[in-house]
């Protein structure tokens, strides 16, 4: 999983701590783990002790979890987790998961979302049948350093930008694979969710340039996955106002308030200027810090004025209530993790597990309106599969300002994309969201999910992953007539149906066809390609029609 967390809710105190403590400078536990290179060190993972019976397999999975030395200094340890695919690990793809906040430990997405495991109420495991292991050789980082079980003692390996997000993994993907050598020549994707928006982007371009110039790691990167993401935060912030209004979750008088606010925030936003460029994320100066970390203050204003006049409502999931400071209750994991004899099996020594790290968190602010969305169109001209896939009840990184910045993206495949109409997403017979597809790129709106798609439906995400991961058409078999969008197999919570948002219609050849949050069944319109130039707001699909 991935929180995007609001500035506010960290001010007010999370879950999250101070980054590196006192316990960080012991270490892990050199017990257990083979040193597989000079700055990588794994050992293997056997989690049956914890598992209840007779669910435990008789023999233990092919998991490990390792720690990764990063070059830059002698202190900083990266945790991973590598867990083999249960279908064939010799041919299966291998699929790198992030997840975002920044500073939330991608444990969460372990036990949560999409690994082998989830958490019982006794603290016991079950085995997950949809986990992403299924159909993939799955590693988990927690990165940036000091999220999760990540540290260093040393300030110089704190990270506050894309670029060195980018470095830092592509480190860790050259040494692991080379550690590796039954991945070599595997295909390999790059996915996360939420903050990972702004990962998934800039890490997979730094090993797309990387492997062009005959380096990176010996996988054949063949394309990413975004989930919820923060990817292209100027025309994503336009898009709350339309969501929110859309969706029923506020009155207009509010929904107009959040549209008011918008051109200073996207003003500022300009200011803070790009994430990135034809060489991939740039660094941080102090001045662009200082400007980014200004856009924050005053677009935050936009989502934080809609959640106060929604009332007590899941950022993540509009459908319900919110529950403590993240809005989810994951307390078991806190628990599980921090259990002695889990450490012990993990080799983390004495390191306490946080869900999230305030100070990541706080050292990120500075990249948090960088746009990450120029270094993609170059990936999806090399032929390179990507896919954008939201759920429709996330409000904080919703499906609509997603689908924007989507068809937003010049690329020369761009025209044809947003021609293309949205078809139903299919699984097993059920309709479970919508398709719009073209060439290398997809988009999906996830039905009866929020912001944690593979958490909210587990089947329909993992069976989307392996569609994409196998080259196949995301959308699956034909639409059944019987089924319907609001229905899924795996969620009995019923989808908000009175002002359904829904993907934008293709329109008449001499349109661009720029998405709009309608209500459902008053049609679809859009701007022309001349008034678009003209407005760069109706270019985002911020104009109601």
């Amino acid at each position: 999983m991935a929180l995007m967390l609001l500035t506010a809710s960290l001010a007010l105190g999370t879950t999250a701590g101070t980054g590196v403590d006192a316990d960080a400078a012991a270490g892990p536990h050199a017990n257990g783990f083979t040193t597989l290179s000079p700055r990588l060190r794994e050992k293997t993972l056997d989690l049956r002790a914890h598992m209840n019976t007779p669910a435990a397999p008789p023999t233990p999975f092919a998991h490990s979890a390792g720690y990764f030395k990063l070059n830059r200094t002698s202190a900083a340890e990266m945790f991973y987790f590598y867990f083999r695919s249960r279908n064939d690990p010799s041919t299966d793809p291998v699929v790198l998961w992030m997840t975002g906040g920044p500073g939330c430990s991608s444990e969460l997405a372990v036990f949560y979302e999409n690994g082998p495991y989830s958490i019982n109420p006794d603290l016991s495991l079950s085995v997950s049948p949809h986990g992403w292991d299924t159909v993939s050789n799955l590693v988990y980082v927690d990165q940036p350093i000091n999220t999760g079980f990540s540290y260093s003692t040393d300030p110089s390996d704190d990270v506050h930008d894309e670029k060195r997000v980018a470095d830092d993994m592509l480190q860790f993907l050259v040494e692991f694979v080379a550690a590796h050598p039954e991945l070599d020549g595997n295909d390999f994707y790059i996915t996360g969710e939420s903050y990972a928006g702004h990962y998934v982007p800039a890490v997979s371009y730094r090993v797309f340039r990387a492997q062009q110039q005959g380096e990176g790691p010996a996988v054949k990167l063949r394309g990413f996955a975004i989930g919820n993401g923060l990817t292209m935060p100027e025309i994503q912030y336009g898009a709350y106002a339309d969501y929110a209004r859309g969706m029923d979750m506020v009155d207009a008088a509010a929904a107009d308030e959040a549209a008011r606010l918008y051109p200073a925030c996207a003003a500022k936003i300009r200011k803070c200027g790009g994430g990135a460029g034809k060489k991939g994320p740039a660094a941080e100066s102090a001045a662009r810090r200082a400007a980014c970390v200004e856009a924050v203050e005053s677009c935050e204003a936009i989502p934080g004025g809609l959640l106060a006049a929604a009332g007590d409502v899941n950022v993540y999931d509009i459908r319900k209530k919110c529950v403590g400071s993240l809005c989810y209750d994951f307390s078991n994991a806190e628990k599980f993790l921090n259990l002695p004899a889990v450490r012990a099996a993990l080799g983390v020594g004495t390191r306490a597990w946080e869900m999230c790290s305030a100070k990541v968190f706080a050292d990120m602010q500075g990249d948090w309106m960088r746009n990450l969305e120029p270094v993609v169109p170059p990936m999806l001209e090399a032929g390179l599969r990507i896919m954008v896939y939201a759920g429709e009840d996330d409000f904080i990184c919703n499906w609509l300002g997603n689908h924007r910045w989507v068809r937003a993206m010049e690329w020369s495949g761009q025209a044809a994309f947003n021609a293309t109409m949205p078809v139903p997403f299919v699984v097993d017979g059920v309709t479970g969201g919508d398709v719009s597809e073209s060439g290398p790129l997809s988009f999906v709106k996830m039905s009866n999910s929020g912001h944690m798609v593979p958490m909210d439906q587990p089947k329909n995400a993992v069976t989307m992953l392996q569609r994409f991961i196998s080259g196949a058409p995301i959308a699956g078999p034909a639409w059944r007539p019987t089924a319907t969008a609001t229905t899924s197999p795996s969620s009995a919570s019923p989808s908000r149906t009175a002002t359904k948002l829904v993907l934008g219609a293709r329109l008449s050849d001499d349109t661009q066809g720029a998405d709009e949050a309608v209500p459902e069944g008053e049609g679809v319109g859009g701007a022309s390609e001349t008034a678009a130039k003209k407005d760069p707001r109706r270019a985002m699909g911020l104009a109601w029609v």
